[in-house]
């Protein structure tokens, strides 16, 4: 009976903050009270129609689209390294060093960028190629950590012995074999990365130059205008992470079904 309390407290402890964005973004006037009064859908119209949030969301899907391409060009070549690693030791040494952006704050990484890329030298403080690069850092070690886990999962070392026994060379039997059974796995990666990049912010506050800067700190800059913009521009930032989660939650169990199979 205890567990179902601690469950329930914990979703309606989750729950209240989203249900009075939800609220607040269609409330007419939100002053001093806990709920707002009137009814309107005015603000979703101003966020579409702002041309700073249009701009910021187009930035923001197009950082997600670019940080999404190279984690897959780089890290799906890099987990395929670390899981044929032959020693433990070195896997374990690879993970550990792959994972070790998570335990480093955004902030920290931040102001690295912008002591390297702001010189003469590197004059690239402020452009969306940093932005990206910055993104990737921080996103890429959650992509790597899906699919090798995956790998381990799926038994792809069975697999590829299959391959090789018919006469596959390691370019086919990673493109023909690894790729298609890494599918879902692929794919929940990417969509935990592009729910990350398109919800950040301390980084992207820092590194973002004024023309490219992303929907999250356009998004913090609506709260001191309008309470009701504000929420209405943050109830369509979660639209897209419930999406992403639902997408993901999918992915996952495509990838399960996989396992299963091949077990």
């Amino acid at each position: 009976m205890i567990p179902r309390w601690v469950t329930a407290a914990y979703l309606l402890y989750l729950g209240i903050p989203i249900a009075l964005l939800f609220v607040g973004s269609f409330g007419n006037l939100w002053l001093n009270t806990l709920l707002p009064t009137g009814a309107t859908f005015k603000w979703y119209v101003e966020v579409a129609s702002d041309p700073s949030f249009r701009r910021a969301f187009t930035t923001s899907l197009i950082v997600v689209v670019l940080v999404c391409a190279c984690c897959v060009a780089i890290g799906l070549p890099l987990a395929y390294a670390v899981f044929r690693a032959p020693s433990p030791r070195v896997r374990a040494l690879a993970r550990m060093l792959y994972l070790l952006p998570v335990a480093l704050p955004a902030l920290v990484l931040a102001f690295g960028f912008i002591l390297a890329f702001s010189s003469d030298v590197l004059p690239w403080l402020g452009s969306v190629w940093l932005l990206v690069a910055g993104h990737v850092v921080l996103g890429l070690p959650y992509f790597l950590q899906t699919v090798v886990a995956d790998m381990q999962r799926l038994g792809l070392r069975a697999l590829e012995e299959a391959a090789e026994s018919l006469g596959g060379n390691a370019w086919q039997r990673f493109v023909d074999v690894v790729v298609p059974a890494l599918r879902h796995s692929i794919l929940s990666g990417l969509i935990v990365v592009a729910a990350l990049s398109i919800g950040e912010f301390q980084f992207s506050n820092l590194i973002a130059g004024f023309l490219n800067r992303t929907y999250p700190v356009v998004l913090l800059q609506a709260f001191y205008g309008a309470t009701g913009f504000a929420c209405a521009a943050t109830v369509l930032l979660l639209a897209l992470a419930l999406l992403a989660s639902v997408a993901g939650a999918l992915s996952a169990g495509g990838a399960a079904r996989v396992a299963a199979a091949n077990g």
